[in-house]
Protein backbone atom coordinates (compact mmCIF):
# COMPACT_ATOMS: atom_id res chain seq x y z
CA UNK A 1 0.00 0.00 0.00
CA UNK A 2 1.42 3.32 -1.24
CA UNK A 3 1.15 6.40 1.78
CA UNK A 4 2.52 9.78 0.72
CA UNK A 5 4.22 12.00 3.43
CA UNK A 6 4.87 15.42 2.37
CA UNK A 7 7.14 17.62 4.34
CA UNK A 8 5.33 21.18 4.26
CA UNK A 9 2.21 21.36 2.29
CA UNK A 10 3.76 23.13 -1.03
CA UNK A 11 4.11 19.75 -1.97
CA UNK A 12 0.90 18.36 -1.68
CA UNK A 13 -0.61 21.38 -2.92
CA UNK A 14 1.37 20.76 -6.35
CA UNK A 15 0.34 17.25 -6.89
CA UNK A 16 -3.31 17.90 -6.05
CA UNK A 17 -3.33 20.53 -8.39
CA UNK A 18 -2.14 18.07 -11.56
CA UNK A 19 -4.53 15.05 -10.02
CA UNK A 20 -6.43 14.10 -13.50
CA UNK A 21 -9.78 14.21 -13.21
CA UNK A 22 -12.08 12.47 -14.63
CA UNK A 23 -14.76 14.51 -17.58
CA UNK A 24 -18.14 13.04 -17.34
CA UNK A 25 -19.67 16.62 -17.89
CA UNK A 26 -20.95 15.26 -22.12
CA UNK A 27 -22.22 12.07 -20.41
CA UNK A 28 -24.07 13.73 -18.11
CA UNK A 29 -25.66 16.31 -20.37
CA UNK A 30 -26.90 13.45 -22.78
CA UNK A 31 -28.85 11.98 -19.65
CA UNK A 32 -30.49 15.26 -19.03
CA UNK A 33 -31.52 15.76 -22.31
CA UNK A 34 -32.72 12.59 -23.04
CA UNK A 35 -34.87 12.73 -19.66
CA UNK A 36 -36.53 16.01 -20.45
CA UNK A 37 -37.25 14.69 -23.91
CA UNK A 38 -38.36 11.65 -22.87
CA UNK A 39 -39.58 11.13 -19.85
CA UNK A 40 -40.14 7.99 -18.04
CA UNK A 41 -38.90 6.24 -21.52
CA UNK A 42 -35.27 7.66 -20.77
CA UNK A 43 -35.43 6.81 -17.28
CA UNK A 44 -36.08 2.88 -18.30
CA UNK A 45 -33.62 2.63 -20.50
CA UNK A 46 -30.67 4.57 -18.14
CA UNK A 47 -31.88 2.73 -15.32
CA UNK A 48 -31.65 -0.91 -17.03
CA UNK A 49 -28.31 -0.03 -18.50
CA UNK A 50 -26.52 1.39 -14.62
CA UNK A 51 -28.74 -0.44 -12.29
CA UNK A 52 -29.41 -3.77 -14.52
CA UNK A 53 -33.12 -3.95 -13.23
CA UNK A 54 -36.17 -2.58 -14.26
CA UNK A 55 -38.17 -1.30 -11.23
CA UNK A 56 -42.33 -2.00 -11.51
CA UNK A 57 -43.30 1.23 -10.84
CA UNK A 58 -41.00 4.48 -9.85
CA UNK A 59 -42.79 5.26 -6.90
CA UNK A 60 -42.18 2.72 -3.88
CA UNK A 61 -45.68 1.66 -2.44
CA UNK A 62 -46.48 2.58 0.78
CA UNK A 63 -46.89 -1.15 2.03
CA UNK A 64 -43.39 -1.47 0.26
CA UNK A 65 -42.06 1.45 3.42
CA UNK A 66 -44.08 0.25 5.95
CA UNK A 67 -42.90 -3.26 5.73
CA UNK A 68 -39.30 -2.57 6.05
CA UNK A 69 -40.07 -0.29 8.90
CA UNK A 70 -41.54 -2.99 10.34
CA UNK A 71 -38.09 -5.46 9.57
CA UNK A 72 -36.21 -3.09 11.70
CA UNK A 73 -34.96 -4.86 14.77
CA UNK A 74 -35.89 -3.56 17.88
CA UNK A 75 -32.50 -1.85 18.85
CA UNK A 76 -31.73 -0.62 15.36
CA UNK A 77 -34.99 1.31 15.22
CA UNK A 78 -34.24 3.22 18.58
CA UNK A 79 -30.57 3.73 16.73
CA UNK A 80 -32.23 5.67 14.41
CA UNK A 81 -35.17 7.35 16.44
CA UNK A 82 -32.46 8.76 18.64
CA UNK A 83 -30.60 10.23 15.75
CA UNK A 84 -33.35 11.75 14.26
CA UNK A 85 -34.21 13.39 17.58
CA UNK A 86 -30.65 14.33 18.14
CA UNK A 87 -30.85 15.80 14.23
CA UNK A 88 -34.36 17.67 14.92
CA UNK A 89 -33.69 19.54 17.93
CA UNK A 90 -30.26 20.52 16.93
CA UNK A 91 -31.79 22.06 13.25
CA UNK A 92 -34.78 23.35 15.27
CA UNK A 93 -32.55 26.18 16.20
CA UNK A 94 -31.91 27.13 13.19
CA UNK A 95 -35.33 28.43 12.21
CA UNK A 96 -35.54 32.29 11.29
CA UNK A 97 -38.93 33.79 11.69
CA UNK A 98 -40.66 36.39 9.54
CA UNK A 99 -39.77 39.86 11.44
CA UNK A 100 -41.63 43.21 10.04
CA UNK A 101 -40.54 46.68 11.67
CA UNK A 102 -42.88 49.28 12.63
CA UNK A 103 -41.83 52.73 12.22
CA UNK A 104 -43.70 55.94 13.94
CA UNK A 105 -44.69 57.17 10.86
CA UNK A 106 -46.41 54.18 9.54
CA UNK A 107 -43.22 52.74 7.51
CA UNK A 108 -42.99 49.15 7.82
CA UNK A 109 -39.93 46.91 6.55
CA UNK A 110 -38.94 43.74 7.32
CA UNK A 111 -38.70 40.37 5.60
CA UNK A 112 -40.98 37.07 4.84
CA UNK A 113 -39.30 33.71 5.49
CA UNK A 114 -41.10 30.67 3.33
CA UNK A 115 -40.28 27.21 2.52
CA UNK A 116 -39.71 26.47 -0.90
CA UNK A 117 -43.00 24.84 -2.60
CA UNK A 118 -40.88 21.45 -2.61
CA UNK A 119 -37.83 19.68 -2.47
CA UNK A 120 -36.24 16.48 -3.82
CA UNK A 121 -33.59 14.31 -2.18
CA UNK A 122 -30.88 12.49 -3.73
CA UNK A 123 -30.16 9.04 -0.89
CA UNK A 124 -26.86 7.18 -2.92
CA UNK A 125 -26.66 3.21 -2.71
CA UNK A 126 -24.06 2.83 -4.86
CA UNK A 127 -20.72 0.99 -2.65
CA UNK A 128 -22.70 1.80 0.80
CA UNK A 129 -25.78 2.36 1.94
CA UNK A 130 -26.76 5.90 3.80
CA UNK A 131 -30.24 5.94 5.64
CA UNK A 132 -27.61 8.98 7.90
CA UNK A 133 -28.15 11.11 4.29
CA UNK A 134 -32.14 10.75 4.13
CA UNK A 135 -31.97 11.98 7.86
CA UNK A 136 -29.81 14.76 7.34
CA UNK A 137 -31.81 16.08 4.32
CA UNK A 138 -35.35 15.27 5.36
CA UNK A 139 -34.78 16.70 8.69
CA UNK A 140 -34.05 20.59 7.81
CA UNK A 141 -36.94 20.42 5.20
CA UNK A 142 -38.95 19.44 7.94
CA UNK A 143 -38.12 21.75 10.06
CA UNK A 144 -38.46 24.40 7.39
CA UNK A 145 -42.02 23.95 6.45
CA UNK A 146 -41.34 22.33 2.81
CA UNK A 147 -44.67 20.94 2.10
CA UNK A 148 -43.26 18.57 -0.14
CA UNK A 149 -40.13 16.00 0.33
CA UNK A 150 -39.59 13.61 -2.70
CA UNK A 151 -37.26 11.46 -2.52
CA UNK A 152 -34.74 9.13 -5.31
CA UNK A 153 -32.53 6.29 -4.42
CA UNK A 154 -30.97 3.43 -7.01
CA UNK A 155 -33.11 0.18 -6.64
CA UNK A 156 -31.12 -2.74 -5.82
CA UNK A 157 -31.69 -6.46 -7.17
CA UNK A 158 -35.41 -6.33 -6.05
CA UNK A 159 -36.00 -3.41 -7.64
CA UNK A 160 -37.17 -1.29 -4.73
CA UNK A 161 -34.20 0.98 -2.84
CA UNK A 162 -32.21 -0.57 -0.43
CA UNK A 163 -34.59 -1.94 2.88
CA UNK A 164 -33.02 0.69 5.42
CA UNK A 165 -33.52 3.55 3.13
CA UNK A 166 -37.40 2.55 2.53
CA UNK A 167 -36.97 2.30 6.31
CA UNK A 168 -35.81 5.64 7.42
CA UNK A 169 -38.49 7.26 4.95
CA UNK A 170 -41.38 5.31 6.88
CA UNK A 171 -39.70 6.65 10.14
CA UNK A 172 -39.45 10.34 8.76
CA UNK A 173 -43.49 9.80 8.19
CA UNK A 174 -42.78 9.97 4.00
CA UNK A 175 -44.07 7.84 1.42
CA UNK A 176 -42.84 9.83 -1.95
CA UNK A 177 -39.80 7.28 -2.36
CA UNK A 178 -38.97 6.42 -6.44
CA UNK A 179 -36.84 3.43 -7.48
CA UNK A 180 -34.61 5.65 -9.60
CA UNK A 181 -30.99 6.69 -8.78
CA UNK A 182 -28.04 8.33 -11.23
CA UNK A 183 -28.13 11.59 -13.35
CA UNK A 184 -31.37 10.15 -14.71
CA UNK A 185 -32.76 10.47 -10.91
CA UNK A 186 -32.11 14.48 -11.09
CA UNK A 187 -33.34 15.44 -14.35
CA UNK A 188 -36.46 13.44 -13.02
CA UNK A 189 -36.24 16.11 -10.16
CA UNK A 190 -35.48 18.88 -12.19
CA UNK A 191 -37.91 18.64 -15.35
CA UNK A 192 -40.75 16.28 -14.42
CA UNK A 193 -41.89 12.99 -15.82
CA UNK A 194 -45.09 11.55 -16.02
CA UNK A 195 -44.71 9.50 -13.04
CA UNK A 196 -42.22 12.13 -11.14
CA UNK A 197 -43.48 15.65 -10.44
CA UNK A 198 -40.78 18.33 -10.31
CA UNK A 199 -38.82 19.80 -7.74
CA UNK A 200 -37.71 23.43 -7.26
CA UNK A 201 -34.92 22.47 -4.75
CA UNK A 202 -32.67 19.08 -5.26
CA UNK A 203 -30.03 18.27 -2.56
CA UNK A 204 -28.40 14.99 -1.44
CA UNK A 205 -24.54 14.00 -1.83
CA UNK A 206 -23.69 11.27 -4.73
CA UNK A 207 -21.26 10.11 -7.05
CA UNK A 208 -19.50 12.16 -9.91
CA UNK A 209 -22.53 11.59 -12.24
CA UNK A 210 -25.02 12.88 -9.44
CA UNK A 211 -22.84 15.84 -8.76
CA UNK A 212 -22.23 17.07 -12.18
CA UNK A 213 -25.95 16.29 -13.12
CA UNK A 214 -26.72 18.90 -10.17
CA UNK A 215 -24.59 21.41 -11.53
CA UNK A 216 -26.15 21.32 -15.10
CA UNK A 217 -29.78 21.61 -13.76
CA UNK A 218 -28.89 24.58 -11.34
CA UNK A 219 -30.57 27.05 -12.58
CA UNK A 220 -33.60 25.14 -13.66
CA UNK A 221 -33.94 23.83 -9.74
CA UNK A 222 -32.00 25.02 -6.96
CA UNK A 223 -29.34 23.02 -5.37
CA UNK A 224 -27.62 22.31 -1.97
CA UNK A 225 -23.68 23.08 -3.12
CA UNK A 226 -21.35 21.43 -5.91
CA UNK A 227 -20.39 18.20 -3.66
CA UNK A 228 -17.13 16.70 -4.70
CA UNK A 229 -15.59 13.11 -2.81
CA UNK A 230 -15.59 12.91 0.98
CA UNK A 231 -12.87 14.15 2.77
CA UNK A 232 -11.32 13.89 6.67
CA UNK A 233 -8.33 16.14 7.49
CA UNK A 234 -7.19 14.82 11.17
CA UNK A 235 -4.43 17.90 12.42
CA UNK A 236 -2.36 16.64 15.64
CA UNK A 237 0.55 18.49 17.48
CA UNK A 238 0.90 15.79 20.26
CA UNK A 239 2.78 12.62 20.61
CA UNK A 240 0.42 11.38 23.62
CA UNK A 241 -2.57 10.56 20.82
CA UNK A 242 -2.38 7.03 19.95
CA UNK A 243 -1.55 6.08 16.98
CA UNK A 244 -4.64 3.79 16.36
CA UNK A 245 -6.89 6.81 17.03
CA UNK A 246 -5.10 8.64 14.23
CA UNK A 247 -5.02 5.79 11.47
CA UNK A 248 -8.70 4.96 12.36
CA UNK A 249 -9.65 8.02 11.73
CA UNK A 250 -8.20 8.45 8.64
CA UNK A 251 -10.07 5.38 7.31
CA UNK A 252 -13.12 6.42 8.09
CA UNK A 253 -13.35 8.40 5.42
CA UNK A 254 -10.89 6.46 3.21
CA UNK A 255 -13.29 3.67 2.82
CA UNK A 256 -15.74 6.01 1.37
CA UNK A 257 -14.49 6.35 -2.34
CA UNK A 258 -11.68 5.80 -4.16
CA UNK A 259 -11.39 9.41 -5.05
CA UNK A 260 -12.13 10.42 -0.84
CA UNK A 261 -9.27 12.51 0.77
CA UNK A 262 -7.97 11.06 4.18
CA UNK A 263 -5.09 13.25 5.26
CA UNK A 264 -2.81 14.07 8.33
CA UNK A 265 -1.24 17.19 9.51
CA UNK A 266 1.61 16.57 12.29
CA UNK A 267 4.41 18.36 13.61
CA UNK A 268 5.90 15.32 15.22
CA UNK A 269 7.59 13.15 11.63
CA UNK A 270 7.99 10.36 14.31
CA UNK A 271 4.23 10.19 14.03
CA UNK A 272 4.23 10.48 10.86
CA UNK A 273 5.72 7.51 10.15
CA UNK A 274 4.22 5.19 12.76
CA UNK A 275 0.98 6.40 11.07
CA UNK A 276 2.47 4.79 7.75
CA UNK A 277 3.21 1.79 9.35
CA UNK A 278 0.33 0.74 11.34
CA UNK A 279 -1.62 1.73 7.76
CA UNK A 280 0.46 -0.88 5.45
CA UNK A 281 -0.11 -3.35 8.51
CA UNK A 282 -4.01 -3.10 9.48
CA UNK A 283 -5.19 -2.04 5.34
CA UNK A 284 -4.49 -5.28 3.81
CA UNK A 285 -7.30 -7.14 6.74
CA UNK A 286 -9.86 -4.64 6.24
CA UNK A 287 -13.56 -5.41 3.60
CA UNK A 288 -12.81 -2.16 1.92
CA UNK A 289 -9.14 -2.56 1.13
CA UNK A 290 -9.46 -1.73 -2.38
CA UNK A 291 -11.20 1.24 -1.74
CA UNK A 292 -8.75 2.11 0.81
CA UNK A 293 -5.57 1.57 -1.28
CA UNK A 294 -7.30 3.64 -4.08
CA UNK A 295 -7.89 6.26 -2.05
CA UNK A 296 -4.11 6.53 -0.93
CA UNK A 297 -2.87 6.48 -4.08
CA UNK A 298 -4.96 9.44 -5.40
CA UNK A 299 -5.46 12.23 -2.87
CA UNK A 300 -4.85 11.24 0.64
CA UNK A 301 -1.42 12.42 2.11
CA UNK A 302 0.63 12.96 5.58
CA UNK A 303 2.15 16.16 6.02
CA UNK A 304 4.66 17.13 8.00
CA UNK A 305 4.23 21.12 9.11
CA UNK A 306 7.42 22.76 10.91
CA UNK A 307 4.87 24.07 13.86
CA UNK A 308 1.17 24.10 14.80
CA UNK A 309 1.05 27.97 13.26
CA UNK A 310 1.72 26.05 9.73
CA UNK A 311 -1.17 23.05 10.86
CA UNK A 312 -3.63 26.57 10.39
CA UNK A 313 -1.86 27.86 7.07
CA UNK A 314 -2.40 23.84 5.95
CA UNK A 315 -6.20 24.22 7.32
CA UNK A 316 -7.43 27.38 5.89
CA UNK A 317 -6.04 26.91 2.73
CA UNK A 318 -7.09 23.22 2.02
CA UNK A 319 -10.70 24.21 3.83
CA UNK A 320 -11.51 20.48 4.69
CA UNK A 321 -15.08 18.94 4.83
CA UNK A 322 -14.47 17.24 8.25
CA UNK A 323 -11.12 18.64 10.42
CA UNK A 324 -10.34 16.83 13.51
CA UNK A 325 -8.53 19.11 15.30
CA UNK A 326 -6.38 17.06 18.11
CA UNK A 327 -4.00 19.95 19.33
CA UNK A 328 -3.32 20.30 22.87
CA UNK A 329 -5.48 23.41 23.31
CA UNK A 330 -8.29 22.72 20.63
CA UNK A 331 -10.73 25.27 21.84
CA UNK A 332 -8.09 28.14 22.08
CA UNK A 333 -7.22 27.33 18.69
CA UNK A 334 -10.45 27.14 17.26
CA UNK A 335 -10.74 30.85 16.19
CA UNK A 336 -7.71 30.27 13.88
CA UNK A 337 -9.40 27.84 11.54
CA UNK A 338 -11.10 29.80 8.61
CA UNK A 339 -12.42 27.43 6.69
CA UNK A 340 -13.89 24.12 7.34
CA UNK A 341 -17.06 22.34 6.84
CA UNK A 342 -17.50 20.76 10.68
CA UNK A 343 -14.69 21.10 13.41
CA UNK A 344 -14.61 18.11 15.79
CA UNK A 345 -12.77 19.01 18.53
CA UNK A 346 -10.57 16.92 20.82
CA UNK A 347 -10.07 12.83 21.39
CA UNK A 348 -13.52 12.18 21.77
CA UNK A 349 -14.68 13.97 19.19
CA UNK A 350 -14.58 11.03 16.02
CA UNK A 351 -15.65 12.32 12.53
CA UNK A 352 -18.50 9.40 12.71
CA UNK A 353 -19.56 11.18 15.75
CA UNK A 354 -21.58 13.92 13.64
CA UNK A 355 -21.83 11.48 10.99
CA UNK A 356 -24.22 9.43 12.23
CA UNK A 357 -25.40 11.10 15.91
CA UNK A 358 -24.91 14.21 17.26
CA UNK A 359 -27.22 16.29 15.70
CA UNK A 360 -25.25 18.73 13.19
CA UNK A 361 -25.52 17.98 9.38
CA UNK A 362 -23.14 15.95 7.23
CA UNK A 363 -23.97 17.44 4.21
CA UNK A 364 -20.77 19.78 4.19
CA UNK A 365 -19.01 21.84 1.66
CA UNK A 366 -15.90 19.87 -0.38
CA UNK A 367 -13.11 20.60 -2.72
CA UNK A 368 -11.94 23.75 -0.78
CA UNK A 369 -15.73 25.23 -0.91
CA UNK A 370 -15.94 25.45 3.08
CA UNK A 371 -13.97 28.89 2.22
CA UNK A 372 -17.49 30.19 0.93
CA UNK A 373 -20.13 27.69 1.73
CA UNK A 374 -21.94 26.05 4.67
CA UNK A 375 -23.07 22.81 5.82
CA UNK A 376 -26.67 22.40 4.92
CA UNK A 377 -29.26 23.19 7.28
CA UNK A 378 -32.78 24.76 7.52
CA UNK A 379 -31.92 27.94 5.70
CA UNK A 380 -31.47 25.77 2.46
CA UNK A 381 -34.98 24.88 2.44
CA UNK A 382 -36.47 28.47 3.09
CA UNK A 383 -35.90 31.81 0.82
CA UNK A 384 -36.66 35.11 2.47
CA UNK A 385 -38.51 38.13 0.90
CA UNK A 386 -38.01 42.18 1.12
CA UNK A 387 -41.49 43.54 2.79
CA UNK A 388 -41.82 47.24 2.60
CA UNK A 389 -44.54 49.82 2.87
CA UNK A 390 -43.32 53.01 2.83
CA UNK A 391 -45.88 55.80 4.66
CA UNK A 392 -46.59 58.94 2.90
CA UNK A 393 -44.82 61.25 5.31
CA UNK A 394 -41.74 58.69 4.99
CA UNK A 395 -41.92 59.01 0.72
CA UNK A 396 -42.68 62.68 1.03
CA UNK A 397 -39.05 62.78 3.29
CA UNK A 398 -37.05 60.81 1.31
CA UNK A 399 -38.54 61.46 -2.33
CA UNK A 400 -36.42 63.89 -3.59
CA UNK A 401 -33.23 61.85 -2.44
CA UNK A 402 -34.60 58.90 -4.56
CA UNK A 403 -35.61 60.85 -7.60
CA UNK A 404 -31.99 62.42 -7.41
CA UNK A 405 -30.52 58.98 -7.26
CA UNK A 406 -32.76 57.79 -10.02
CA UNK A 407 -31.93 60.64 -12.44
CA UNK A 408 -28.18 60.17 -11.37
CA UNK A 409 -28.82 56.51 -13.46
CA UNK A 410 -30.12 58.14 -16.16
CA UNK A 411 -33.72 56.42 -15.36
CA UNK A 412 -35.98 59.12 -15.68
CA UNK A 413 -39.43 56.90 -15.28
CA UNK A 414 -37.94 55.57 -12.09
CA UNK A 415 -37.81 59.26 -10.93
CA UNK A 416 -41.01 60.15 -12.22
CA UNK A 417 -42.61 56.82 -10.80
CA UNK A 418 -41.75 59.10 -7.02
CA UNK A 419 -42.58 62.55 -9.08
CA UNK A 420 -46.32 61.47 -9.50
CA UNK A 421 -46.48 60.74 -6.10
CA UNK A 422 -45.15 63.96 -4.05
CA UNK A 423 -47.07 66.27 -6.40
CA UNK A 424 -50.02 64.19 -5.43
CA UNK A 425 -49.09 65.21 -1.47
Amino acid sequence: MQVKIYHGFEGFLKASETAEETNVSANVLEILEAVLKKGDRALAEYTEKFDNILPESWLVPKSALQEALDGLDHELYHVLEEAADNIMFFHERQKTDSQLEFSPDGTVLGWKVTPVDSAGIYIPGGRAVYPSTLLMNVIPAQVAGVPRIAMVSPPGPSGLPHPLVMASAALMGLDELYSVGGAQSIGALAYGTESIPKVVKITGPGNAYVAEAKRQVYGTVGIDSFAGPSEIMVVCDREDIPVEYLVRDLLSQAEHDPDAAAILVTTSKKQAEEVVRRLKTLVPTLPRREIIEASFAKRSAIIVTEDLEQIFEVINELAPEHLEVLTKQPFDDLHKIRNAGAIFLGPNTPEPVGDYFAGPNHTLPTSGCAKFSSPLGVQDFVKTSSVISYSADRLEQQGKQIIRFAEEEGLLAHAAAIQVRLDKH
